[in-house]
């Protein structure tokens, strides 16, 4: 299994969000490469990337600083937030970005979704956040009418390789992840799937390793010391 430590971008700062509340945001470093560059120090091969102005309004607003991470680390880099067009997937991916993450576009623009998949294979990933068993869309701001399962069953129908998921409730909580939820998608669903929200504690790592998951995204818990990023590297392989 693969560890995704992760960056939140904010007007080009290190930050993270309490349970997706954009009220309740706390930066850790103002400059998110030298913390890329730590992850990659202490035997990172992956990073995750979320654009937090790019999820909730669009565009690219942090393109510049995940440039200078992609071409000054050597690690597999993944961006989500704010994806919802060609131009900007090929932007991204033109930068030298390993994948991109469409969230709110791949549940709410399925042509959209079919011509990325199509042209780009598995260098599009999509990115699928769960609130009360339903997906929230627009950096958890709206829900959409798709119950998680319904939602995993059309990604895999339309050719989707890899899929992280995000329960919006345990992100930034440090209360856990939700184990059962991945038991139940990694049982069901023949996607790569990613662990994302509230992976505090090597016990989760394990647990998920268990799974025989494709990767986990280990965000606070890395930041607050709850987790030794080396330590994790180590139980997920």
């Amino acid at each position: 299994m693969l560890i995704f430590p992760a960056i939140d971008l904010v007007q080009g700062q290190a930050v993270r969000l309490f349970r997706g509340d954009y009220a309740q945001m706390t930066v850790y470093d103002a400059d998110p490469l030298r913390v890329a560059q730590a992850f990659q120090a202490q035997g990172a091969s992956c990073l995750h990337l979320v654009d937090l102005e790019g999820a909730k309004n669009g565009g690219t607003p942090n393109l510049e600083v995940i440039t200078r991470i992609v071409s000054e680390t050597s690690l597999f880099t993944e961006v989500g937030g704010g994806i919802r067009s060609m131009e900007t997937v090929e932007t991204y991916l033109t930068a030298g970005v390993s994948r991109v993450i469409l969230g709110t576009a791949a549940v709410t623009d399925e042509a959209f979704l079919q011509q990325a998949v199509a042209a780009w294979g598995s260098r599009i990933a999509v990115g699928v956040d769960i609130r009360d068993g339903y997906v929230s869309i627009k950096g958890w701001t709206e829900q959409s009418a798709y119950t998680c399962g319904q939602f995993f069953e059309k990604m895999q129908k339309l050719g989707v390789q890899t899929i992280i998921c995000t329960d919006i409730s345990r992100d930034g909580a440090m209360a856990g992840t939700n184990l059962d939820l991945y038991r139940q998608l990694s049982q069901a669903y023949r996607m790569d799937i990613v662990a994302s929200g509230g992976v505090s504690s090597l016990a989760d790592v394990k647990a998920l390793r268990a799974m025989d998951l494709y990767g986990a995204i280990i965000g606070k818990a890395y930041y607050t010391g709850a987790i030794d990023l080396r330590q994790a590297i180590e139980v997920a392989a």
